[in-house]
């Protein structure tokens, strides 16, 4: 038997801080490589998850049973500013560089940062999480615009965001999980190698672009150990692609982010049509740090 110690060396732990941010601008539901964009000023990051709320039940005169309403997750955004990317999420049309038209149709997005993890011995530098966000819908926000006087201030931007859950087909403990617009990562309690694996999705490396993974795919990478994958660019010639079968390898088309078996794929109907066909790493894999994957191929 231990005895119960409170506030030990080690353990004094504490969450602050929010940064990078990257917004991810999803294609027929998949966030590919390329969707991911760096978010400056972020300043906030305020998660306020709604619903689970109980519903009681009485029978003989007394209360029979709770149940509980579904939980949804939805979160307030502040930033100094935000990429241009998310025009398109915050209600507006781009005709020309530079003109903005307004109340328009909002693009659902996704989303991730970090938020810091301190304890008493090494302050912030203990750890961190990684929030990735799902499916997220900004609404229309308040902007206040004030005169500049002898005490200026920055306008900080806010946007309250909804989102709707999407599919984890991944077993955990023998459960399918519920549909989730939230995956949270602990640095401090995951495989390195499995985090850097993330991390190189999530914001890209010197020869691949950032992307979202689903959930899915974000618990395999901390399923087991990972391994390394190298894509094999497919042979071309017009109008057809050959895709390579290459083991830890998974190929798809950018138009429709449909996923090729090896073997060909026609470019078009027309000469100068074009495709782009991009690769991720299979459950378990990773990329190397340094090489493509996504080419662009055109008919003649």
């Amino acid at each position: 038997m231990v005895k119960l110690l409170w506030d030990q060396t080690g353990q004094r732990r504490y969450e602050t801080g929010v940064d990078q941010g990257v917004l991810y601008i999803p294609t027929n539901g998949v966030y590919g490589p390329g969707s991911g964009v760096a978010w400056n000023g972020l300043t906030t990051v305020t998660e306020s998850p709604t619903g689970a709320e109980s519903n009681p039940i009485y029978a003989d005169n007394m209360k029979y049973l709770d149940l509980i309403s579904t939980e949804w997750f939805g979160c307030t955004i502040e930033a100094y500013t935000y990429p241009d990317e998310f025009v398109q999420c915050d209600g507006s049309l781009v005709p020309s560089a530079g003109v903005y038209i307004g109340q328009q149709n909002r693009k659902a997005f996704g989303l991730s940062y970090r938020t810091r993890i301190g304890n008493d011995l090494n302050g912030t530098d203990y750890g961190y999480k990684l929030h990735l966000v799902y499916g997220a819908i900004a609404a229309p926000s308040e902007k206040a615009y004030a005169t500049i006087n002898d005490s200026p201030e920055a306008i900080t931007l806010s946007w309250e965001i909804t989102t709707t859950p999407i599919q984890v087909t991944t077993l955990v403990g023998g459960v399918t999980p519920k549909p989730t617009a939230l995956l949270t990562i602990d640095s401090t309690k995951v495989n390195p190698a499995n985090l850097a694996a993330l991390e190189a999705a999530l914001y890209g490396t010197g020869g691949t672009d950032a992307r979202l993974p689903l959930p899915d795919e974000v618990i395999g990478m901390f399923a087991g150990s990972i391994v390394t994958a190298t894509p094999t660019q497919p042979t071309f010639a017009s109008p057809t692609i050959t895709i390579p079968a290459v083991t830890g390898v998974q190929y798809r088309r950018a138009d429709t982010n449909a996923v090729v078996a090896a073997g060909p794929v026609t470019v078009g109907t027309t000469s100068g049509d074009k495709l782009v066909i991009y690769a991720v790493p299979a459950v378990g894999y990773a990329f190397p740090a340094n090489v493509d994957d996504d080419w662009m191929y055109t008919r003649t």
